[in-house]
């Protein structure tokens, strides 16, 4: 059905807020709820408020959203936005594609937001290796270990390439010292779980099903790579640093932490999937990685 604004549409889609949104549950519906406000317009100005907390490495799946609203010919404004939230966006860039000068990050929190093509895969590598695993606040890690969980959000980016049909990743993090943790995002625009899975293996599969089957071992959705979409390595390493894995796809959330796997479902829709690694950096334990038969295992 063709898109019909009215007056009240239109009031509605005129001012919109994100309030109090962190690496949870109800932080992810917030933004669901930002893009089922806002993926019937077109042609209108729209203002987008941020309110009380925005984790930063959020930027990555608003971008998502906004870029799709500026697709639609649609103008954005992000003029409502306290202090604090402003000038960490400005920190780590998000904030310059929409107008705001860029600000130096003096306490080197941030990791910076990127946009990226999916064929930039060699560009978001070392970005991951510089901006996240060479950070000095992360427990110890082999070098090998090191390269196994490079490797493993390497085949996210790539996955994205592969299934999602997206046209851009986004990325971006943040390091939370009074929290002890590191939170780092990466988000498609792309089809979602659901979708992939139906097309490739025929299961029709509700979406939170879906992200725990392509994220158990021995499932993928590529035909030429075994193996949960690379996440062993890392869900692994998480669960033994006490820290989390988090995916947004479609209406579905699914949460990996030390209590075991979440699933729920939320009331509307992400375009797209997000996927938000959370890193306990309160962890003095070592880690390495061990081959046995062409698997690996942490220690």
């Amino acid at each position: 059905m063709a898109y019909m604004p009215d007056e009240r549409r239109m009031q509605a889609m005129a001012d919109v807020t994100v309030s109090n949104a962190h690496s949870t549950y109800s932080g992810y519906q917030s933004l669901v709820r930002l893009y089922e406000a806002t993926k019937g317009s077109w042609g209108d100005t729209i203002s987008v408020e941020l309110a009380i907390w925005f984790n930063a490495n959020l930027a990555a799946p608003l971008g998502a959203i906004l870029d799709g609203v500026v697709e639609s010919l649609n103008e954005v404004s992000l003029d409502k936005l306290p202090p604090e939230i402003k000038t960490i966006l400005q920190k780590n860039g998000f904030l310059a594609h929409f107008g705001y000068p860029a600000l130096r990050d003096t306490n080197d929190t941030t990791i910076k937001y990127l946009k990226l093509r999916p064929s930039d895969g060699r560009y978001f590598n070392q970005y991951v290796l510089s901006e996240l695993l060479g950070r000095s606040e992360l427990p110890t890690l082999s070098a090998d270990l090191r390269k196994k969980i490079a490797e493993s959000i390497y085949e996210i980016f790539v996955n994205a390439q592969t299934h999602s049909e997206t046209r851009h990743n986004y990325t971006c993090g943040q390091f939370f010292p009074q929290r002890n943790t590191i939170e780092f995002t990466i988000c498609d625009a792309g089809i979602g779980f659901r979708t992939s899975i139906k097309r490739r293996f025929g299961k029709d599969l509700p979406a939170k099903r879906a992200i725990q089957w392509a994220t158990a071992v021995g499932h993928t959705t590529k035909s030429d790579t075994p193996g949960g979409i690379g996440l062993a390595i890392m869900k692994e390493f998480i669960a033994k640093n006490r820290g989390a894995l988090q995916i947004v796809s479609n209406d579905g959330f699914y949460e990996l932490n030390e209590s075991g796997e979440n699933l729920r479902d939320f009331n509307g829709e992400f375009p797209g999937t997000i996927v938000t690694m959370i890193i306990n950096t309160n962890d003095r334990f070592s880690y390495g990685v061990a081959e046995a038969e062409a698997t690996y295992s942490v220690f």
